[in-house]
């Protein structure tokens, strides 16, 4: 049975780059490096590009949410931003890291030729998220006072915690929105996630003007556009998965429960992960609450957060499109074109870091403008400008090593990493300077930069000392482990003609 390869893969490229095996010969000149560059430059945004408007366009729908509350006062801003960057951000972290073990199993299988495996896959992450849905449920239920008791202020609470429970179903949607978005991402058919993500946004739009100014609902009124939008997107993918991807979704299938457990368990290594570093920045909004001026201090801060928000967004398409060439690339069994593509991705994005940090820097006193009309937050926000620019900078690396800890399946040593960065060092310095040293939100956010430093560090060794020779044949054991009977099936009727064969 002949086996499909992605199509990206047969990118012809420099011959005399590229062996009988299809990977990379070692480099030897600065020609080859630049030709090389040039090569995985282009396979890299073929895919990055449309993720990461996907994502943008998601992000917005979220950052236009709080510009559009942010309007109908100090307050709503505040609360908004506490729901979603606090709640929302923690469930939506943990659901993300549950549907990334998908990326390296989809990515791999892809990358082996077995296209089939992916709807199995696919649906074992639906079974997954969806369980995670209701562990989840009572963070929504009792937003308010978990927001009370973690220090907001009262009145931010209790508007903040009822937003949250007005957007459960929104939380239901997203068992379905990231199973298929990695399904599609692992076969690189991101052209439909960017045409979906973009009318999803000009949908929330409209149904935010709509709900706010024209019926007058408020809050109320956004947290129905972010529903309605939430499963507008879910179902548009769904039904191109399975109308249109007949060669990856087979029907439903009861091996979806095959290996449920292992599934799991690296589903929650991807979680832990993931959420372990998104809850590192939404803590700072939490610690800030505590601070004299609440109001105002959660204010600036949320914004400075929504504009860096927008640069993770780019990034975290950035991250996808690396997991699918690190995934695939080992599927194939191509150690030095893997190599070679993180070396240059890193490059890339580094210099896309420093372009937003001289941006934000350049622009420090207008950023606040689109979310709200108060000078005091306005001149808040171009206070913390610099710690904004410098917080971009280090963003622009760490997403990339988490795309291919993701692709290449070590999502554990990364959650240890974080752990150690983030919670045993950058938050409690952050306390000490805020509180103790009385610097307050610029002390909270030092403090935390000074753990994302560290944790970029330690990835970036990690990175350097990986074997990537080693890292192909632990693709080649998991997909033996995890694709079950039907993959070593497959396996023999593909290898069983060439038996006897030199």
């Amino acid at each position: 049975m002949e086996t499909q390869t992605p199509l990206l893969h047969d990118f012809s490229g420099d011959h005399q780059l590229i062996g009988l095996d299809g990977d990379y010969r070692p480099v030897k000149s600065l020609k080859q490096w630049w030709a090389i560059f040039w090569i995985e430059t282009v396979k890299l945004w073929e895919i990055g590009g449309p993720i990461a408007f996907n994502i943008l366009c998601q992000f917005g729908i979220y950052s236009i949410t709080v510009a559009f509350c942010g309007h109908l006062g100090a307050v709503e801003l505040s609360a908004v931003s506490v729901a979603q960057n606090v709640i929302g951000t923690f469930s939506f972290g943990f659901m993300l890291g549950m549907g990334s073990a998908l990326e390296t199993l989809c990515g791999q299988a892809f990358g082996a030729g077995q296209i089939h495996m992916l709807g199995v896959y696919t649906q074992r992450s639906m079974i997954i998220l969806l369980f995670s849905t209701f562990i989840l449920l009572p963070i929504y239920i009792f937003a308010t006072p978990v927001l009370k008791l973690l220090g907001q202020e009262h009145d931010i609470a209790v508007l903040a915690g009822k937003f949250a429970m007005l957007t459960i179903p929104e939380l239901y949607s997203l068992a379905i929105t990231i199973p298929t978005s990695k399904f599609l991402q692992a076969q690189s058919k991101v052209c439909v996630l960017a045409s979906i993500g973009f009318v999803a946004l000009l949908l929330h739009a409209v149904l935010l003007w709509l709900f706010i100014y024209v019926f007058r609902w408020g809050t109320n009124g956004a947290a129905l556009a972010f529903n309605v939008t939430g499963w507008a997107n879910a179902m548009a993918q769904f039904v191109y998965v399975v109308v249109w991807c007949k060669d990856g979704w087979t029907g439903w299938s009861s091996s979806a429960f095959n290996e449920i457990w292992a599934f799991v368990r690296l589903s929650v290594s991807s979680a832990v992960m993931l959420c372990l570093e998104m809850w590192y920045m939404m803590s700072i909004i939490i610690l800030t609450g505590h601070l004299k001026d609440a109001v105002t201090s959660v204010g600036s801060l949320s914004i400075c957060m929504n504009v860096d928000g927008w640069e993770a967004m780019l990034f975290i398409g950035i991250n996808a499109a690396i997991s699918v060439r690190v995934s695939n690339e080992l599927g194939l069994g191509r150690p030095r074109a893997t190599k070679y593509s993180v070396i240059i991705t890193v490059f890339q994005s580094l210099l896309i870091g420093i372009v937003c940090m001289i941006l934000v820097l350049a622009v420090r006193n207008h950023l606040a403008i689109l979310f709200t009309n108060s000078k005091d937050l306005q001149r808040a926000v171009a206070d913390l400008a610099w710690l904004l620019g410098i917080t971009m900078l280090l963003n622009s690396v760490q997403p990339v090593i988490s795309g291919v800890a993701i692709g290449g399946g070590w999502q554990g040593l990364v959650a240890y990493i974080n752990l150690g960065s983030y919670y045993a060092f950058g938050i409690p310095l952050g306390y000490i300077l805020g509180y103790v040293a009385n610097f307050g939100v610029v002390g909270l956010w030092g403090g935390m930069i000074a753990g994302l430093a560290l944790q970029t560090l330690l990835l970036s060794f990690v990175l350097y000392r990986i074997d990537w020779n080693k890292e192909v044949e632990l693709s080649a054991e998991r997909l033996r482990k995890w694709g079950g009977l039907v993959f070593e099936a497959e396996k023999t009727l593909t290898s069983e003609p060439t038996k006897g064969l030199p």
